[in-house]
């Protein structure tokens, strides 16, 4: 089989995958509900049960529409990163992202004893913790693109956004030295985290921010292309470095600053899952890697947000946790693998 045929079949069956994958996503949980019932609820016919209905529809649709949303928009900022800093080790976090967006939460649960009633009420809810986060990783991200206007080297801006991050870190330490146990608590939660709670609205907003990201993205591609052998070369071909960095650097910044403002920071899934879609498709195109890592993150968050739920059972564990245990192994495996079969 030649390589265009594998990679032909490769993809149907990621999206074939994908598409189980999303609905067993719904159909499990504390409450089983059977996939034929799931298929009615989806469709438009009626459940046997009117609660299984609401269940789908209110809780475990969105969630899971949210865990695709993030899985998709993490891998592809993930595979800009290490494509843009020639790093194997770089993340969607790289830039100080997470770092400014759990400051601004920091700043809002940790120090609501310092705001008036009224107004602490209204940023400590769901929507003033999202724009909390929000505003935190976008002073981050002018800073990062100020720097990187007046900066050549690549290298010199990864420096940049991991001391934003060491800066920002370093605060939130200082802010939860002076907190009480119920913020040092509230603030744990939302560091895990979190796929269950986005309502149809939220979903909307980051639907639309990921797919902002994903379309500067997909026009970065032949760019992309062109960075795998260097600035230098990529320059020769005529290509406007300074701009398409700031371009990728942005589309990076969408993706994982939404994300983040309205899942928390997932760990794992941006690192990972390109070096997964590097290895078993075995090619360095982003032409290829570029779906390829869609589907493989919209899977792999299916995958950990099924497990994460514990079925039959009414323990939920954070996604954090889930997405580094059942990740590692498997990116661990299939290195030690390549690295024998090509011994």
């Amino acid at each position: 089989m030649n390589q265009t045929n594998r990679n032909t079949v490769l993809f149907a069956i990621l999206t074939i995958g994908m598409v189980c994958l999303f609905l067993i996503n719904l159909s499990l949980g504390s409450v089983s509900i059977p996939l034929k019932e799931v298929f009615k609820s989806l469709f438009g016919g009626t459940t046997s049960k009117e609660t299984w209905h609401y269940i789908i529809v209110n809780y475990r649709l969105p969630k899971a529409i949210a865990a695709i949303l993030v899985g998709m928009g993490l891998s592809i900022s993930g595979l800009l990163m290490q494509t843009l800093f020639r790093n194997p080790l770089a993340g969607p976090y790289v830039l100080g992202l997470s770092s400014g967006a759990s400051l601004g939460v920091a700043t809002v649960i940790l120090g609501a004893a310092f705001l008036p009633e009224s107004l602490a009420t209204i940023m400590l809810s769901s929507y003033g913790i999202v724009l909390a986060s929000s505003l935190g990783s976008f002073l981050v991200l002018m800073a990062v693109l100020a720097v990187s206007y007046r900066l050549r080297d690549t290298m010199a801006i990864l420096i940049v956004g991991l001391m934003f991050g060491s800066l920002t870190s370093a605060i939130v330490g200082t802010l939860t030295y002076f907190s009480t146990a119920e913020q040092l608590q509230k603030f744990t939660f939302w560091s895990l985290g979190n796929l269950g709670n986005l309502s149809w609205t939220s979903i909307g907003i980051l639907f639309v921010c990921v797919l902002i990201g994903l379309f500067l993205s997909l026009f970065s591609i032949k760019p992309l292309n062109a960075l795998l052998l260097g600035e230098n070369y990529a320059r020769s071909l005529g290509l406007n470095y300074k701009r398409t960095r700031l371009i990728i650097i942005f589309a990076t910044s969408v993706l994982a600053g939404s994300i983040t403002a309205f899942a928390g920071p997932i760990a794992f899934i941006g690192l990972a899952v390109p070096h997964i879609a590097k290895l078993v498709f075995q090619t360095s195109n982003h032409t290829i890697l570029f779906w390829s890592t869609l589907l493989f993150g919209a899977s792999i968050m299916l995958i950990c947000d099924s497990i994460s739920q514990v079925p039959g059972g009414d323990i939920t564990l954070p996604i954090n946790a889930v997405t580094s245990v059942f990740g590692a192994p498997i990116v661990i495996w299939l290195l030690v693998r390549k690295r024998k079969m090509i011994g």
